[in-house]
């Protein structure tokens, strides 16, 4: 069987989703993008777009449905990064950073925390800063990696 890749679409920066384009028609790799709204892809027998009715979690429901152990998933979204890692998965945000079974509890406390805050009224700071181009280069390499062990 081949690993694939999986993109929470909707939220996805162009500028990761390029990246990921390019990187899989270099190398063979389905690449598929789930979202709840029409994508517009380049043309490529690599790359398939998944549309998802609107709703919460719909898309991230879809990719634990749909992947299997092994795939790898790009997702800012900490609670699809703890499913896709229990069922064996590699998870992989668009700023380069990598959950693993060894840091995804973490992140997922960290995450519950920061809502109980902000639900309790408690300003706790605007969202995640702009992406950088430092950002962009720790994608790249964890995903050239990624690549590099599927050979």
């Amino acid at each position: 069987m081949t690993t694939k890749i999986w993109v929470d679409a909707d939220a996805c920066p162009v500028v990761i989703k390029e990246i990921l384009y390019r990187a899989a028609d270099r190398t063979g790799v389905l690449l598929t993008l789930v979202a709840n709204q029409a994508l517009s892809v380049p043309p490529s027998r690599h790359i398939k777009t998944l549309q998802v009715p609107a709703g919460f979690d719909v898309a991230d429901n879809e990719i634990v449905l749909r992947m299997q152990a092994g795939d790898l998933v790009i997702t800012s979204d900490i609670p699809l990064a703890a499913e896709v890692i229990d069922k064996g998965g590699l998870a992989l945000s668009p700023r380069g950073e990598l959950h693993t079974t060894e840091n995804i509890r973490a992140r997922l406390n960290m995450r519950d925390f920061m809502d109980t805050m902000r639900s309790s009224g408690m300003d706790v700071g605007g969202g995640p800063p702009a992406l950088s181009q430092s950002d962009r280069q720790d994608f790249a390499n964890q995903l050239d990696r990624w690549l590099a062990q599927q050979k």
